[in-house]
C-alpha cells in the first residue's frame, strides 16, 4: 500500500505540474509582442494563405479510389459552419489568439454557452435551399473548445461540461442526415491551451498531452456518430509556422489517418493534417484563374467578409459573388464551400442565409451544367468563359462577352444549343470552331451558361487541334 500510495502522489503530482505548466505557459505563448509594421500579413492570414507540401510518397495506400471519391466530386457545393465560444464576444475565431485573451479568461466562456435556439435542423434547410450537397460543422476549433462529449478533452473543455450541458454534434449528423445531405466534420489538431503547441521540442511532456489530445478527440469524433462523409482537417502546421507536411515529424499522419480509415473507411479527407488527403484547397474569397486542375480540390471561403466565426456585421458577400466562385471552381475541377457563422443562440445571420437562397435558386435553374459534371473539354479563358461536361452534354459558363460573338475551338458534331435560363442562342458551325451569340438582353449575370448538344452520331465534342 505503501508503494501504491507514493506513486499515486507522483501521479498527482505530474497532473498538478502539467496543468500549472499549461495554464502559465499558453498565457505567455499568448501574450507575443505587437505586430512589426514591416510584417506584412497576421498569423491568420498566413494561415490561410499557407500551401500543402505533403510528401507524396506519404501512405498512398490512404487514397480513396476514385469511386469513393465520386459522389463528393458529384457534389460540387457545400456549406460550412464555424461555431463555437468565440461568436459570444463576436470577434471571429481567432478572437483568442489575435487579442492575446489568456485562456482561463477565455475558458469562462464556456459557463456563458447555452444556445437556446440551436436548430441544426434549421441549418441543414438553409444549406438544401442553397443546393449544398454536404455540410461541414466545426467540432473543435483552435480555441481547443469542443462541440461534443470528449472525454480525451484536455481539463474537460466541451459543451457537455459548459452551460450548454449536451453534444451539439450529435443532432447536427442527424439533422444533416435526415436532409439527404452528406455530412463532415472539422477538426483542429491545434490548441492555442498549450504553450507546446509553440515549442513541441522544448515542452516534450505537454506537447505530448497535446498529440494525446489530438488522437483521441479525432477517434471519438470517428467512432461515436455513425458513417460520415468527410473529415476536414486544419491548423496542422506548429507554432503558426511553415506548413501542415512541416508538423508531419510531430503529428505523424499517416498513423493517425490510418486510425481513421480503420472506423471510417470511405471517408473524404483534406490535406490538412500533413497527409496529401484525397483532395486539395484553396482558402479565401480570391479569384479563381488558370488551367483545368488535375487532382480534385476545394475552394472554401467564408460568405461574411469579416471572419469564419460570428460577428456583429452584416459585410457579406453577394449571391452573384459566391455564384461566380463555384462556377470559376468547377470549370477547373473543384467544388466550393461557403461557410456561415451562426450568432452565440444558434441563429444564422438573415444576411448570410439571403445570399445562401440567392446561389440556391441559381444553381435550381443552372445546377445540370454544376452537379455531376467534370471540366472541360475547353480550358478555361480567365474571365471569359469555362466548360464542364456530362453525358452527351457541354456546358459553357460565359463569365463575359468580349464581343457580339463567343467562338469556341469545339470540333465535332451539335445537334442543339440552348440556353438554360430559356433566352434566345443562336450557334454556327466556323472554320477552326463553334460560333456563339446571345443578344444582349437575353445574357445573364455573373453567367450566362449554355448548353450544346453532341450530334445524333455521339460523336465527341473536343477542342480543335
Amino acid at each position: 500500500m505503501a508503494s501504491r500510495f507514493t506513486a499515486d502522489r507522483r501521479v498527482q503530482a505530474r497532473r498538478v505540474f502539467c496543468r500549472r505548466l499549461l495554464s502559465l505557459g499558453a498565457a505567455a505563448a499568448l501574450a507575443i509582442p505587437a505586430t512589426p509594421e514591416a510584417q506584412v500579413q497576421t498569423d491568420e492570414q498566413r494561415s490561410a494563405a499557407k500551401l500543402a507540401n505533403a510528401d507524396p510518397t506519404l501512405a498512398p495506400d490512404l487514397l480513396l479510389p476514385d469511386r469513393d471519391m465520386a459522389w463528393w466530386r458529384d457534389a460540387k457545393f457545400g456549406v460550412f459552419i464555424h461555431w463555437g465560444l468565440y461568436a459570444i464576444p463576436a470577434k471571429g475565431e481567432w478572437h483568442m489568439f489575435n487579442d492575446k485573451v489568456p485562456a482561463a479568461e477565455y475558458a469562462k466562456l464556456a459557463g456563458q454557452f447555452d444556445p437556446q435556439h440551436y436548430d441544426p435542423d434549421a441549418w441543414a434547410r438553409i444549406a438544401s435551399d442553397a443546393g449544398a450537397r454536404y455540410m461541414v460543422m466545426t467540432a473543435r476549433h483552435h480555441d481547443g473548445f469542443s462541440l461534443f462529449d470528449s472525454p480525451a478533452s484536455y481539463g474537460q473543455y466541451d459543451s457537455m461540461h459548459a452551460a450548454a450541458k449536451r453534444d451539439l454534434i450529435a443532432p447536427f449528423v442527424k439533422a444533416v442526415r435526415g436532409a439527404g445531405l452528406r455530412v463532415g466534420l472539422y477538426y483542429s489538431p491545434l490548441d492555442w491551451r498549450f504553450p507546446a503547441y509553440f515549442r513541441p521540442r522544448e515542452l516534450p511532456d505537454n506537447a505530448r498531452l497535446l498529440k494525446q489530445q489530438t488522437y483521441g478527440q479525432v477517434e471519438e469524433l470517428m467512432r461515436g456518430y455513425g458513417p460520415l462523409d468527410i473529415l476536414w482537417y486544419d491548423g496542422g502546421w506548429l507554432a503558426h509556422q511553415g506548413t501542415d507536411a512541416d508538423a508531419a515529424w510531430f503529428w505523424e499522419p499517416d498513423k493517425l489517418n490510418r486510425m481513421v480509415r480503420r472506423y471510417q473507411p470511405k471517408i473524404v479527407i483534406n490535406p490538412r493534417s500533413g497527409w496529401k488527403g484525397d483532395f486539395d484547397t484553396a482558402e479565401g474569397p480570391g479569384p479563381i484563374t488558370g488551367p483545368i486542375r488535375a487532382r480534385p480540390w476545394e475552394k472554401t471561403f467564408s460568405i461574411s467578409r469579416t471572419a469564419w466565426g460570428y460577428t456583429r456585421d452584416d459585410n457579406v458577400m453577394s449571391a452573384d459573388e459566391v455564384i461566380r466562385l463555384i462556377v470559376d471552381a468547377v470549370i477547373r475541377n473543384g467544388n466550393v464551400l461557403a461557410n456561415m457563422s451562426p450568432d452565440p443562440d444558434g441563429v444564422v445571420p438573415p444576411k448570410q442565409v439571403e445570399t445562401l437562397r440567392g446561389v440556391g435558386k441559381w444553381l435550381k435553374a443552372h445546377g445540370r451544367a454544376v452537379y455531376g459534371t467534370r471540366p472541360g473539354p475547353l480550358q478555361p479563358v480567365d474571365g471569359v468563359y469555362g466548360t464542364t461536361q456530362a453525358g452527351n452534354s457541354v456546358f459553357v459558363h460565359v463569365l463575359s462577352w468580349q464581343g457580339d460573338t463567343l467562338t469556341l475551338p469545339l470540333a465535332g458534331p451539335v445537334a442543339a444549343v440552348r440556353n438554360l435560363s430559356g433566352n434566345a442562342v443562336e450557334w454556327k458551325r466556323v472554320a477552326g470552331g463553334l460560333r456563339l451569340s446571345v443578344p444582349a438582353s437575353a445574357r445573364e449575370a455573373p453567367v450566362t451558361v449554355l448548353e450544346i448538344r453532341r450530334g445524333v452520331d455521339r460523336g465527341s465534342l473536343a477542342a480543335t487541334p
